[in-house]
């Protein structure tokens, strides 16, 4: 299916998993219930990146750089996963659209976590913030791949914490000494 959807046939699908064309269809009765496990794989692992990179320290700026990371070795993978999730040609499908919505929510839950406990915000205002970082790590990681990557990864993903973090820093820590 690296070609898209529409482009993919079972029988060049089953050739490259390396089975017969009866054993896939054993296992998915269709390509769309194909494309539709393939695509719970790769959301899957985007929000598992999300929340390792967030686990990864309790340094605030370096989890916005390890969120940030997270993103663009998500969109760098060769296997071109990040296609399968942010630049299918099924996102009107409703079943796709259901999930890329649903990771999409679910990495920003992730984040809005972390800044609701840390800043006393509220959960709305919390996720706003929160859907505002995945945004921006997403498109930005997605618009480097898609450069002439004469930003080197490394770099991009300073270039971008560094924006993301003057953002998000102006929000002071929460003591929650203070508020009891």
């Amino acid at each position: 299916m690296a070609q898209g959807y529409h482009a993919a046939a079972m029988d060049d699908i089953a050739e490259r998993a390396g089975v017969s064309k009866p054993v896939l269809y054993q296992h998915f009765p269709g390509k769309l219930e194909l494309y539709l496990a393939l695509l719970d794989q790769h959301c899957d692992a985007l929000l598992q990146a999300v929340r390792a990179a967030l686990a990864s320290t309790s340094d605030n700026k370096q989890r916005v750089r390890a969120t940030m990371d997270a993103y663009f070795a998500y969109v760098e993978d060769d296997g071109g996963a990040f296609r399968l999730v942010f630049e299918s040609d099924l996102t009107n499908e409703p079943a796709v659209r259901e999930r890329v919505d649903k990771v999409t929510h679910e990495c920003a839950e992730a984040i809005c976590d972390v800044i609701a406990e840390d800043t006393g915000l509220s959960r709305a205002e919390s996720m706003l913030l929160a859907s505002g970082l995945g945004g921006l790590a997403q498109v930005v990681a997605r618009s480097w791949l898609h450069s002439d990557r004469s930003v080197p990864r490394d770099q991009a993903v300073q270039l971008l914490t560094s924006l993301a973090w003057r953002g998000i820093a102006g929000f002071p820590l929460y003591n929650s000494e203070q508020h009891q």
